[in-house]
Order: C-alpha cells, then sequence, then structure tokens
C-alpha cells in the first residue's frame, strides 16, 4: 500500500524522489493545490517550461496515450521533469496506468478531489509500489491551530492563543483563504511581531466577521432589528457561538474605554470610519458602569457556551444571538428613555 501518513507524507513533500507518481485528493483544495506546489518545486526548483507539462483532463482523457508520453519525455535542459494533471476521476484511471508503465524518471502530480476509497484511481494507485497517495483533507481543532501557528512561523511572526482560535472560528478550513490572510495579518504585525484576537479582528474580513461587526454596533446603538438580521447572516456563514461572544465582549470593553475617557481615535485597532456613527451612538447610550456590567453577562455567556451540556440549557448558537439581542434590547430603551 501507498497510501501515506502524515508523517510519510511530509517525507515525500519534501523529497519525492522515490516516487514516480504522487495522487493528492480530498475535500481541501487549496491543500491539494498547495502540496502540488510544493512537489513541483521540490523536484525542479523554480519555473521551468522545459520541466513541467500541465495535462488538461479532457485532453488525458480523450487521448490515453498523452500521459505516458509525456512521461516518456526527456527534458531539454536536463534534470527531472514534472507532469502535473489537475481535477483527475476516476475515468482517467486506465490514462495514469499506461503512464506509470512507460519509460522514464518524470514524477506524475495528480490533483483530484474527494474520491471514492475503492474507486479506479485510487485502488489502482494505493496498489502501486512506485506511487504515493496522499489525502488532503479539511483540518479542525488543535491541528488547524498548529497549521496557523507554522504559516504564522514561516512569516517570522507569532501568535497568543486566543488569537488563533479567532483567526480559525474566522476563516474556517480552507487552506488558500487561510494562507492568504495569514500573510495579510503577518504584514499587519510586522516582523517579529505578535499577533493579538484584536489583530485579528481589525486586518482579517471574510463575510461573517464583516456582518458580525455590523450586528455588534446596531445592537449597542439600539438597532434590535438591524442587529438580529446581521447575526443571522454571520452565523449562517460560519460564524461559532464562542466567537460571537468574544467578539461582543471586546466590542463591549472598547466602549467602556471609550466611556471611561479614553478618546476613540485612541483605541487600537481604531473603529473603522463606516462604523464610527454607531460607535458613537452606542457612547451616547451607554454609561461606563452600565457597560461594565454587559461586559459580566458577556463572560458569563461565553462561560456557559463552552461548559458540559448539563449547565447549557440552550444551544451554543441560540445562547450567543439572546446574548448579543439583549444588549440590543437594552440599548433600545436607552434610546426611548
Amino acid at each position: 500500500m501507498a497510501k501515506l501518513d502524515a508523517r510519510r507524507a511530509a517525507a515525500a513533500l519534501a523529497d519525492p524522489s522515490p516516487w514516480r507518481c504522487v495522487l493528492l485528493h480530498g475535500d481541501d483544495p487549496g491543500l491539494v493545490r498547495e502540496r502540488a506546489e510544493a512537489l513541483v518545486k521540490a523536484v525542479i526548483g523554480g519555473p521551468d517550461p522545459f520541466r513541467l507539462a500541465e495535462i488538461p483532463r479532457d485532453a488525458a482523457a480523450k487521448d490515453q496515450a498523452l500521459l505516458a508520453a509525456e512521461m516518456a519525455a526527456l527534458a531539454l535542459t536536463g534534470g527531472r521533469r514534472v507532469v502535473l494533471l489537475r481535477e483527475a476521476t476516476d475515468a482517467l484511471a486506465p490514462a495514469v496506468k499506461a503512464a506509470l508503465a512507460a519509460p522514464g524518471d518524470a514524477l506524475l502530480v495528480i490533483e483530484a478531489g474527494e474520491l471514492p476509497a475503492r474507486g479506479r484511481l485510487r485502488a489502482l494507485l494505493e496498489a502501486a509500489a512506485e506511487a504515493a497517495v496522499i489525502p488532503c483533507y479539511r483540518e479542525r481543532g488543535a491541528e488547524l491551530a498548529a497549521t496557523l501557528r507554522g504559516m504564522l512561523a514561516e512569516a517570522g511572526v507569532s501568535a497568543e492563543p486566543d488569537a488563533l482560535e479567532e483567526l480559525a472560528s474566522r476563516l474556517g478550513e480552507d487552506r488558500l483563504l487561510l494562507r492568504r490572510e495569514v500573510e495579510k495579518l503577518a504584514l499587519y504585525v510586522g516582523a517579529g511581531g505578535r499577533v493579538t484576537a484584536e489583530d485579528v479582528l481589525a486586518c482579517v474580513g471574510d463575510g461573517s466577521a464583516l456582518d458580525l461587526e455590523e450586528a455588534l454596533m446596531a445592537a449597542t446603538a439600539g438597532e434590535v432589528a438591524l442587529a438580529d438580521r446581521a447575526l443571522e447572516a454571520a452565523m449562517a456563514e460560519g460564524g461559532s457561538a464562542v466567537g460571537v461572544l468574544r467578539a461582543a465582549l471586546r466590542h463591549v470593553q472598547r466602549l467602556h474605554l471609550a466611556a471611561s475617557g479614553v478618546a476613540p481615535e485612541a483605541l487600537r485597532p481604531p473603529v473603522f470610519f463606516r462604523h464610527k456613527p454607531a460607535f458613537e451612538r452606542a457612547l451616547r447610550l451607554w454609561p461606563a458602569p452600565a457597560l461594565a456590567a454587559a461586559a459580566t453577562a458577556l463572560r458569563e455567556a461565553e462561560m456557559r457556551a463552552k461548559s458540559g451540556s448539563a449547565a447549557r440549557p440552550m444551544p451554543d448558537a441560540a445562547l450567543a444571538k439572546a446574548a448579543v439581542l439583549a444588549l440590543a434590547r437594552q440599548a433600545a430603551v436607552r434610546r426611548r428613555g
């Protein structure tokens, strides 16, 4: 069997010289693409059109001798070649089998989505001694946090634990999105910097994060209906209950700082210009003691969301929504009063 575990997969990506074919498959297309690029780099080093041949899936399906011909071809500049086949399916199993039987030392890199365990392509390559099969599934939990920490380290920065959790909750598990946003975040904090949860909120933006900011601004300004709609959109986009509660707590804490005498423009990160009117309306509604009490209520809600089910009489999402809308109703009462 040539199906590789995580440790052997890392070794194969760094040095694919033992293999004639590497199949990358799974539900994370970003990770599939990233690993394919790593294999190309490991063999070729840099851009070299004479040593890299990208074969369209349709062309390989139409001419089943095409892959074999590319595997047997020699590079004009010398060195090992890479033959790259994207979006492969089981229908290409005969062409891949012919390619493995062809002479030459080229490396065939195959990108694919989720493939059935007993499908023809996986069965062919998992049984082939010269082929490596590497699953590329979305990471979650501690595995995702470790990946984020590694990406940040590559970019020359570190991160606080809360920042990693916030980053994971806002971006989900898509590898391409993770790497793009991590690079942006590293530029934001600068070389050698340490990323905080506030940095993540200020720098990283996806649909759910933007909707959540709208919801929190509307809530503390007493706009109950707008807060409800924006919060629904944020949670539909994948916002987690704990992430919502933590964002709400940070928002209330920033309001408390401003209500206690810190100028809004001195807050870090600064209030986004589009949110300044709602932020200023909230400051007129909430005295500092009321904001302190709201922060305490949000901390308690977060603890309930993270506790066992016996101490949590309602689902996490409902608990988070109730906590945010409680802020909105309190602000609405203050507006009327």
